[in-house]
């Protein structure tokens, strides 16, 4: 992938210089590296996204950018100043919109202000400001549990430009609302920075819908996953208000696609990290599996389809869409490269099989490119009882990888294991076995 750095500002107002961050594993001792190596530089007048998939480091950079917490190695400059600590010069809008529920939509505005020591008719002024601004006017009594999810995460953007910072730090602000009010908050949003009207310098925006990032960025930093790194730059050259359905905007979402799937060196088959039993798994159920093959043998796709193309009638974002893609072509089901996605024989026969039947092709395939399932099968096989304790095979995994990483690749071998009817798990007692279900 390209990893050139494209030039900025001359002084860029934020500076991450080779930032690292670790968080303890657990039980094993070993720190996860979360962020390895991360440079980059947010300039004046500018919207950058920083894309990848959950787990990838993204917000836990946004939280040392604020200085919410300190990075393990490297340093966040803001101006000429070295972040230690609640950057002042920041703000940022959540996900879950962070409100304090017994106060109103005036008092959580002012919250902030009040806590820098702002005089209170001068922080009322700002306050009423900033709710006008973001077109509450009308709900400054208000208290949350009155509020849609829209107009709630409007009041959390109230709160953080009414401190007017330089920097604007953006976390999924859009996750959480249903796609017509993520939509009308996101124009929103643009019409007023393309206006001039909101009193920042710029934003960074976390995202992993490669649409909005492409809609509302000057700039796409491109994350991998274990750990978290820049591994591309993207500059976006289209003029504001942007067309959807523009051909040159489809051809760059085609494009990203295209970045975010392509197999690194010596990695042919999915791009789950770890060899052996430490590959770790996503939690992708059978169901979306054998879902996702019926939808490309049908038509119009007859077996081969473009990412992009399938990720907007499904309503799936990348969190969504690539597990169920890589998933697939880590049991030979289908190819993904290239942004496309395309059955093997072995998916269009599955497709084609009775109930019975898709269950031992599906048995045979998790035995033969699942490693976990495969050493839990043949452990079954070795004992006596045919049976075994769960805590045996997740105490090996947390050699490998975090308590959460752990039971997550468990219980999604456990989920495939149980379609194909491999092995039984009982969850009452945690124990696995070759009994076959009554």
């Amino acid at each position: 992938m390209d990893t050139n750095v494209l030039p900025t500002a001359a002084s860029p107002l934020v500076v991450v210089d080779h930032v690292r961050q670790l968080y303890p594993k657990g039980a094993a001792g070993d720190d996860v590296l979360v962020l390895d190596d991360v440079t980059l530089n947010l300039g004046s007048d500018e919207i950058v996204s920083l894309l990848g998939r959950s787990g990838c480091g993204k917000s836990s950079l946004l939280r040392i950018i604020a200085g919410l917490m300190p990075p393990s190695g490297g340093r966040v400059t803001i101006g000429d100043r070295a972040v230690a600590g609640p950057a002042a010069e920041v703000a940022m809008v959540f996900q879950t919109f962070a409100l304090f529920p017994w106060l109103t939509v005036l008092e959580n505005v002012e919250i902030g202000l009040e806590a820098q020591g702002i005089d209170p008719a001068e922080r009322h002024k700002r306050a009423l400001a900033a709710i006008d601004l973001i077109g509450l006017d009308g709900y400054e009594s208000a208290y949350p549990k009155e509020l849609s999810g829209g107009m709630r995460q409007r009041v959390g953007l109230a709160r953080a430009l009414v401190v007017h910072p330089k920097v604007l730090l953006m976390d999924e602000p859009f996750s959480a609302l249903d796609v017509l009010t993520a939509e009308t908050l996101r124009t929103d949003l643009l019409d007023l920075w393309s206006e001039g009207r909101m009193p920042i310098s710029s934003i960074l925006l976390v995202t992993h819908n490669i649409e909005e990032a492409v809609l509302m960025s000057d700039r796409i930093l491109v994350f991998s996953s274990n750990p978290g790194r820049v591994v591309a730059e993207i500059a976006v050259d289209l003029p504001q208000p942007r067309n959807r359905l523009d051909p040159t905007f489809r051809q760059l979402v085609d494009d990203i696609y295209a970045r975010m799937t392509a197999q690194p060196t010596g990695k042919a088959h999915g791009a789950f990290p770890g060899t052996g039993i430490s590959m770790l798994l996503p939690r992708v159920s059978p169901n979306l599996l054998a879902g996702l093959m019926e939808i490309l043998a049908a038509e119009p796709y007859r077996g081969h389809a473009d990412l992009p193309a399938l990720a907007g009638p499904l309503h799936m974002e990348i969190d969504d869409l690539f597990p169920v893609a890589e998933s697939l072509q880590l049991l030979r089901f289908a190819e993904v490269a290239e942004g496309d996605i395309r059955l093997t024989d072995t998916g269009q026969r599955f497709v084609h099989l009775d109930p019975d039947g898709r269950k031992r092709l599906f048995a045979q395939r998790v035995i033969s490119y699942v490693p976990l399932a495969a050493h839990i099968k043949r452990v079954l096989d070795e004992r006596g009882t045919h049976r075994a304790p769960a805590s045996r095979f997740r105490d090996e995994l947390e050699d490998h990888m975090s308590e959460d990483f752990a039971d997550q690749t468990l219980r999604s071998v456990i989920s495939w294991a149980r379609y194909g009817e491999v092995f039984a798990y009982d969850e009452a007692t945690g124990v696995f076995s070759l009994d076959n279900p009554s």
